[in-house]
């Protein structure tokens, strides 16, 4: 399965002075608000999204339409340090899930799974990290 939309919930997001998210905005389309479920963690400086079916486990982010995937992808997962080339378990992994637009409509975007416990993190219970 493959996509050209990335979901982003942390340091990537438009409103973050990085320069990944600076690489984010010049090389994709922002596509609006989104969600998805999940529990959101404050790691450090950054955030960690942790899957959940729960209802009420809603994490809030942006959507992109990425110009060039696979380049674009690389670039993220080195900057996540995750995918080919780094020690088992990797904090993050780069996985497709489902995200709500705005209108309600579902699509699949690719976004980083915080990898690693999460028992001593403190849980962002808004679900928005900016």
């Amino acid at each position: 399965m493959t996509s050209d939309l990335l979901f982003v919930y942390g340091t990537l997001m438009r409103s973050y002075a990085h320069p990944m998210a600076r690489l984010l905005s010049a090389n994709a389309d922002f596509l609006g608000e989104v969600s998805c479920l999940g529990r959101l963690y404050r790691v450090k400086h950054y955030p960690g999204l942790v899957l959940s079916d729960a209802a009420a486990d809603v994490v809030f982010g942006e959507l992109y339409r990425l110009r060039a995937v696979e380049d674009l992808l690389r670039e993220f997962d080195m900057y996540e340090a995750c995918g080919e080339g780094f020690a088992e378990p990797t904090q993050y992994v780069r996985r497709i899930l489902p995200v709500t637009l705005a209108d309600g409509s579902i699509s699949e975007a690719w976004t980083y799974i915080y990898n690693w416990p999460v028992a001593d993190l403190v849980r962002i219970e808004t679900g928005r990290f900016l």
